[in-house]
């Protein structure tokens, strides 16, 4: 991929998450504060035995299959094919996945959504984010329960590491960080069998307030915020996260 392709990639989502070096990059994601998570998001949501969740870009399902071992039907969806065929291999008869765009409305309801590990505020587009919000609401049943984990905006920008070096699995990743016009842009650079790679992700840093705005423009009704996966009370300027929980 060329470095002008790179840049100019309005959807650069569509193809880095596509290669298996985004799972390189970031393979070594704490499996156990994930489900830890999901034990207490679950448990908080007091969500029904058997209950169905949507998990909305779901990657290689690493949420969905842990959701799906305590117990609920699971559909996992992502816009990556690649991520989706991987996440395939694990699927039951209560546990399955698709390609999908978030953008998009599911046939189905579900008795929650869930969209993990700030994957929300990929698009160029006001428009896509509060299409995206209307979708989550429109995949909701009655009784449902949307859940947002997305980083704290305000936290990650006191304290962005402009440039770092990381090896993994013998490729050297070369990573910068700027914010421009109010998106973290991540510069990835790095060399494999000769060839040198160059990825850019961009994504919203979106303050509390900025959902509000969004939620309410989308009919949605914010209910309870959470600041870290133990799901403590959320701090402006120390919470890692910012979890979300709406109808």
């Amino acid at each position: 991929m060329s470095d002008s392709l790179a840049k100019n990639s309005e959807n650069w989502f569509s193809t880095w998450f596509d290669t298996p070096y985004y799972h390189i990059l970031y393979k070594n994601r704490n499996d156990e504060e994930a489900q830890g998570f999901m034990d207490n998001i679950t448990h908080y949501l007091n969500l029904p035995e058997n209950g169905t969740i949507l998990d909305l870009a779901c990657g290689k399902g690493r949420h969905s299959i842990y959701l799906n071992k305590l117990g609920y039907t699971v559909t996992g969806v992502d816009l990556s094919e690649n991520s989706i065929n991987i996440a395939k291999e694990f699927e039951n008869e209560n546990l399955h996945f698709k390609t999908h765009d978030m953008r998009v409305p599911m046939h189905e309801t579900y008795d929650a959504v869930f969209n993990l590990f700030t994957s929300f505020g990929y698009f160029e587009t006001h428009e896509d984010n509060i299409n995206t919000l209307k979708a989550i609401k429109e995949s909701l049943n009655e009784y449902g329960f949307g859940v947002i984990d997305f980083f704290n905006a305000d936290f990650i920008l006191e304290n962005l590491i402009p440039e770092e070096t990381k090896e993994i699995d013998g490729i050297v990743f070369n990573i910068k960080k700027r914010v421009e016009n109010k998106k973290i842009i991540k510069e990835i650079r790095f060399e494999d069998k000769g060839e040198s790679y160059f990825f850019t992700e961009k994504v919203s840093a979106f303050t509390l307030e900025d959902f509000e705005q969004m939620m309410e423009e989308a009919g949605i009704y914010l209910l309870e915020v959470f600041g870290d996966y133990k799901l403590r009370k959320f701090y402006k300027t120390q919470s890692e996260r910012l979890i979300m929980i709406f109808k």
